[in-house]
């Protein structure tokens, strides 16, 4: 019995003695694993949260990698196109915008490239009737991350009047084309609808004089009433020979309004300048609500021929120049 005692008891010894030489390797073996790890698959520790990433048409691996890489969403720009060749057989990514909404590994990062998971949540944006393309285009940026401004002027400033004013809701980054589209395409099936194709049949007019009034009225007045009795005013105008003279088209042509205008800015060369030009200007200046559409082909009749707004906004109606002359000294002097 002794001797089988002794032999269980060396064969003890000789395991623990075994162990403890493998403990120190396997303990700096476990570290050299974390630390590969924390160095090229794992998210870096300045990782940019609720971060967007634009990935265009026809851009390479090699350059997604460099510009994740320059943006601290991965360590290593190489591993990265290693991993997306494993998830994607052409190796190239995916385009669209996408979202990183907190610290993710580069294993995740490049999965999602890949597949074109892009984690995105629709933007509600409501674009204001009465904005022109410049103030869509700015309110555009604000709302979507990484939209492309000047593409959006450039395309939509020939479509001024005909992209309608609602409430959309867009991706971040949207292609300014789908954009567009679905603003055009909104004014379209609104100007559509019957009972708005009868009010323009029946006033007479072609229907770019009918927006390009109704852009005027957007900036002239707030109130249907208002509108409708200035549509009546301006459409006499026309009828009379008499230049429409209205001040809402210098924020567009210069970006001042009436209380700023000089006697200079009045005789501005410009296609758009009511004064120096009879009839409506060249295209709209705005982009008219179904409401301003509507009112400027159901004017109200008046005996009126001038107007103006006073500090407050309130509208007031004379007949005669001399009637327009005492209204501005009496609610525009200072």
């Amino acid at each position: 019995m002794e001797p089988s005692r002794f032999t269980n008891t060396q064969w003890y010894i000789e395991q623990w003695q075994r162990y403890n030489r493998l403990l120190p390797t396997a303990f700096l073996f476990g570290i050299l694993c974390f630390l590969i790890y924390f160095v090229t698959l794992a998210a870096p520790l300045d990782f940019p949260t609720a971060t967007y990433l634009k990935i265009s048409p026809g851009e390479t691996s090699a350059q997604v990698a460099q510009d994740l890489a320059e943006r601290q969403i991965i360590q290593s720009a190489p591993i990265f196109t290693h991993i997306l060749a494993l998830y994607k057989k052409q190796g190239e990514p995916a385009p669209g915008e996408y979202f990183f909404p907190g610290p993710e590994g580069v294993i995740v990062v490049a999965k999602r490239i890949a597949r074109g998971d892009f984690e995105l949540t629709p933007v509600r944006v409501t674009i204001p009737e009465g904005a022109n393309s410049h103030e869509m285009g700015d309110l555009l940026a604000q709302k979507l991350p990484d939209f492309d401004e000047p593409a959006f002027l450039r395309d939509a400033q020939p479509k001024e009047g005909y992209l309608f004013p609602d409430t959309y809701f867009f991706l971040p980054g949207q292609n300014p084309d789908t954009v567009l589209t679905m603003l055009s395409n909104n004014f379209a099936n609104h100007v559509a609808q019957a009972q708005v194709v009868q009010a323009i049949t029946t006033f007479g007019k072609p229907l770019p004089d009918v927006v390009t009034m109704a852009s005027l009225l957007e900036k002239e007045a707030p109130k249907t009433a208002d509108r409708k009795i200035i549509a009546g005013i301006l459409w006499r105008r026309i009828a009379i020979g008499m230049p429409l003279q209205v001040d809402a088209v210098f924020p567009y042509i210069m970006g001042k309004n009436s209380f700023q205008l000089t006697r200079a800015d009045l005789r501005t060369p410009s296609p758009y300048n009511t004064y120096v030009n009879k009839g409506l200007p060249v295209g709209p200046i705005t982009n008219p609500g179904l409401d301003a559409i509507l009112d400027a082909v159901t004017p109200t009749k008046t005996p009126y021929l001038y107007y103006l707004s006073d500090m407050h906004g309130n509208m007031h109606y004379s007949k005669t120049y001399a009637e327009q002359l005492a209204n501005q000294k009496k609610y525009l002097s200072n």
